[in-house]
């Protein structure tokens, strides 16, 4: 069991892990950003201990790291108070406990491919809460991984883990790049690429036939960009009641994933 570790005070240079996270998250090429990978509240902590992301540290009130002290691997498990907690990661945590770890190398997108049915094809989701939930509902309907086209923020941000329950942790992405010519990778490895959106002349999801499949999803707001329909095999809609023009991205991609890896 790992040994607990009770810092002096927030000040306490063995915290510097966790300091000031809303800067510290950021990717090791934006300002202040270490590139670390952060995981809040017990679920999404297990979930990092069983994940690639080789872990640095815990900080929690002593409860909640308790809880989780006999599947740690050897590495530090501070207990604070809440309120030092707070003062030193800069943001109240009400889930009591967060560990950090560092990132590593992604898979390749053939290895993705190679191994998937379906998969997610994102264009332009640049928010974090909408990118974590695309995650989560991939890992719950059987979608195989996420590619990640132009414009895309980055799935290890602290706020898509948290939103995902820590499913960005489980589902494997990769970047594809040139975008959207990149999308012929996907191709040559026979997937058919579906571009989801709302124009009245797409073909309606449920007339899609079954076999490997690319479920590509633009941005909130504006969806897709022309260029990405054009590069994609047929374009696919979701039938919606008169008045009602689209959907959350997040929601709409998780009725396409349900509706194509039942298949």
């Amino acid at each position: 069991m790992t040994s607990l570790i009770y810092p002096r005070d927030a000040g306490d240079p063995c915290l510097d892990d966790f300091r000031a996270l809303s800067t510290a998250d950021r990717r090791p090429d934006r300002p202040g950003g270490r590139g670390l990978v952060i995981a809040e509240g017990t679920v999404v902590v297990r979930r990092l201990l069983s994940s690639p992301y080789p872990v640095r540290a815990v900080l929690g009130v002593e409860r909640r790291v308790r809880e989780l002290a006999p599947e740690l691997p050897d590495v530090p498990a501070y207990v604070t108070s809440a309120e030092m907690m707070a003062e030193v990661v800069g943001f109240h945590l009400n889930r009591g406990v967060l560990a950090v770890a560092d990132r590593s190398p992604q898979p390749q997108v053939d290895e993705i491919l190679a191994r998937s049915r379906v998969v997610a094809v994102l264009e332009g989701v640049g928010d974090h809460e909408n990118l974590g939930s695309l995650f989560r509902n991939a890992a719950a309907l059987g979608v195989g991984g996420v590619l990640l086209g132009a414009g895309c923020a980055d799935p290890l941000y602290r706020r898509s883990v948290r939103v995902s329950m820590g499913n960005v942790l489980r589902v494997p992405f990769a970047s594809i790049d040139p975008w959207p010519a990149g999308l012929d990778l996907v191709r040559r490895h026979g997937f058919r690429i579906a571009a989801l959106t709302p124009r009245a002349d797409a073909i309606p999801l449920s007339s899609v036939d079954g076999g490997k499949i690319a479920v590509l999803v633009g941005s909130e707001g504006p969806g897709l960009t022309a260029e990405a329909i054009a590069a994609a095999d047929l374009a696919v809609r979701i039938p919606m009641a008169e008045g009602v023009d689209s959907l959350n991205v997040a929601t709409a991609a998780a009725i396409a994933f349900y509706e194509l890896a039942e298949r």
